[in-house]
C-alpha cells in the first residue's frame, strides 16, 4: 500500500478502492455473471460448481456460499455488485444490508427513513485514545 489512506482508521468502514477493487475483481466479475438469467441458474443449480469456474480466493467462494456480505467486502467486494447475489436469493437491497448490521429488514429501513444512523461513536480510530 503506497498511498497514504486516512481512510483506514475509521472502524467499521472499508473503502472500495482502486485496492480493493484488485482485490475483488474476480468476485465482482462473478457477481456481474449474475445479470444473466442463464447464469442464474446455472449457479442456484450448482453453486459450488459455479464459483469453482472464477479464479477467486476461496475466502470470497465461501463468502458466497455462506452469504456473508460484510466478509465479502473485505475480500474486495464493491456492495453494489454483491447486490446480485441478494437479488438472485430474491432479496431486496435492504434485506441484504440488514443482514450486515445488528438491525432486520423493517429496523434497517426505519433508521435510514429517520435520519441514518446517529453520529455518536462515528468518530476515527484514533480519537477514541481519549476514551479508552
Amino acid at each position: 500500500m503506497g498511498l497514504d489512506k486516512p481512510y483506514l482508521d475509521i472502524p467499521g468502514t472499508t473503502i472500495f478502492d482502486a485496492e480493493q477493487a484488485r482485490k475483488g475483481y474476480w468476485l465482482n466479475q462473478f457477481c456481474m455473471s449474475l445479470m444473466k438469467p442463464q447464469n442464474r441458474e446455472r449457479f442456484k443449480a450448482g453453486e459450488r460448481a459455479y464459483l469453482e469456474q472464477w479464479p477467486m480466493t476461496e475466502a470470497q467462494r465461501q463468502g458466497v456460499l455462506d452469504r456473508d456480505f460484510n466478509a465479502l467486502i473485505a475480500t474486495g467486494g464493491n456492495i453494489y455488485f454483491l447486490a446480485k447475489i441478494g437479488g438472485t436469493d430474491g432479496l431486496s437491497f435492504v434485506q441484504i444490508v440488514a443482514t450486515m448490521t445488528e438491525n432486520d429488514a423493517e429496523g434497517h429501513a426505519a433508521m435510514m427513513a429517520a435520519g441514518g444512523r446517529p453520529i455518536e461513536g462515528n468518530r476515527y480510530a484514533h480519537e477514541w485514545k481519549d476514551h479508552e
